[in-house]
């Protein structure tokens, strides 16, 4: 690939979890290749501090992102590089979300030392996860078994596995395969059995909004088929309220220019039955997969779904 002709010098904020340092590595190869100079400023959020407490009380999922929006704000950095599913769905005045890049593995992925699969595991058997949405699709497909929080980087999860603290864990596939971990994966889960996060499995990069000299720098590393997809996703929990605090799922697939979208609410306590909602539409740009998002969230509210309004989602 030739080199760009006004080559950029980026420095990329990104978390210090061996996956988190794999995606900004990543991002940093293909910069490179395009004649960019690119240096990693690795941070330790809030959200990597925190591993006494679920995320929903403490904060939110967006404990994550916060100070690397910091160090853009104050220019020690230029872009961030997100796991998708992790990034809030109203990013703060002057950011942008500059690129969605092609999406790996969107589900969920079974792991255990002793049991294949999650019908494999005895009854009374132990799960681990703090995804209040993984909890409640759990529930739904085996009501016996007991959910346990489970907080912490990947290599930390897998190692609470291994000393015995749970039967088995979930964990997202596209993290496993991203670090060559794909061995650990004994089962992975069918999206209509266990429905995705929005935006799982793909990465997001984050600029301050005035910076479109760093935007048309990215925009060779998005993959439009993520972006309406996620975009589509990310529209469900933006008009549910949704946070790490609301047990939602929303995963699409396009094929070809048709975008086929599913959506899932779960009560937590167990009181409300799981409420679905599904629709495909054309979608061929951002304002109509927003628009289908929109449509599936308003499903979901006839149905009984609960949600909150944005402005007080964490």
């Amino acid at each position: 690939m030739s080199p760009v002709q006004s080559p950029l010098s980026i420095v990329i904020a990104t978390r210090e979890s061996r996956l988190a340092l794999w995606q900004a590595e990543h991002v940093q190869a293909l910069l490179r290749a395009r004649g960019h100079s690119v240096e990693l400023l690795g941070m330790t959020t809030k959200g990597d501090q925190i591993l006494d407490r679920s995320l929903s009380k403490v904060g939110g999922k967006g404990l994550f992102v916060k100070e690397l929006e910091v160090a853009l704000e104050e220019g020690r950095a230029h872009i961030a590089v997100h796991s998708l599913k992790d990034v809030p769905m109203e990013l703060p005045e002057g950011f942008a979300l500059a690129c969605v890049m092609e999406r790996e593995d969107p589900r969920d992925a079974f792991v255990s030392p002793r049991y294949a699969s999650l019908e494999a595991l005895p009854q009374g058997g132990v799960v681990g996860t703090s995804s209040l949405r993984r909890q409640v699709l759990l529930q739904a497909l085996r009501p016996d078994l007991k959910i346990e929080p489970l907080r912490g980087n990947l290599d930390t999860r897998l190692r609470k596995l291994d000393e015995g603290q749970y039967d088995a864990i979930v964990l997202a596939a596209a993290g496993l395969k991203r670090l060559k971990m794909g061995e650990r994966v004994r089962a992975t889960f069918a999206p209509t059995a266990m429905l995705p996060a929005a935006g799982q499995g793909a990465l997001g990069i984050e600029v301050r909004s005035d910076r479109q000299d760093l935007i048309d720098a990215l925009a060779p590393l998005a993959h439009m088929p993520t972006w309406l997809t996620v975009t589509a996703e990310r529209a469900v929990s933006r008009a549910m309220g949704g946070s790490c605090s609301m047990p939602l799922a929303a995963h699409g697939t396009l094929t070809g220019t048709t975008l086929q979208l599913d959506a899932a609410w779960g009560d937590t306590e167990g009181k409300l039955p799981l409420v679905r909602a599904s629709a495909s539409a054309t979608v061929t740009t951002l304002a109509q997969a927003d628009a289908l998002g929109l449509a599936i969230a308003q499903q979901l509210r006839d149905g009984g779904a609960v949600g909150a309004t944005p402005a007080t989602a964490g």
